[in-house]
């Protein structure tokens, strides 16, 4: 069983939202883990991905990450490098600025985990003309 509540702090003028995975069944865990494969797959091809496939590739290697034994210290640090702003759609960097994880694995105690800028936020300046 995986139970997943996800909630995202994006620009601070606007509202944060939530975001709820929950898998009971060893199929609907495979459904989870194939479509994390799958975004991997894009990003193989070069292709950028969105705010929902950013979030389930996160959660998804939150999971594992958690399924190996690896602490919250460890995880946080791992994350900084799974995406790249080159890999995902503008604006995605500023919408996940803050990543909120509440886990529950196979009726485990509920874990926290918190990712502050999670992929870098280029700086870049609007130049007036």
């Amino acid at each position: 069983m995986i139970f997943i509540k996800i909630t995202v702090q994006g620009e601070p003028d606007t509202s944060p939202f939530t975001k709820i995975y929950s898998y009971y069944r060893k199929s609907d865990e495979e459904i989870f883990i194939r479509s994390a494969l799958m975004i991997k797959d894009r990003l193989d091809k070069n292709f950028k991905i969105n705010i929902n496939e950013s979030l389930l590739l996160y959660s998804k290697f939150i999971v594992s990450e958690l399924r190996d034994g690896k602490s919250i210290e460890q995880i946080q640090k791992n994350t900084s490098n799974l995406l790249s702003p080159e890999q995902v759609m503008i604006g995605v960097p500023e919408t996940l600025r803050q990543i909120s994880f509440k886990v529950m694995l196979d009726n485990e105690s509920m874990k926290s985990i918190v990712l502050n800028a999670p992929i870098q936020i280029s700086d870049y300046i609007l130049k007036s003309t």
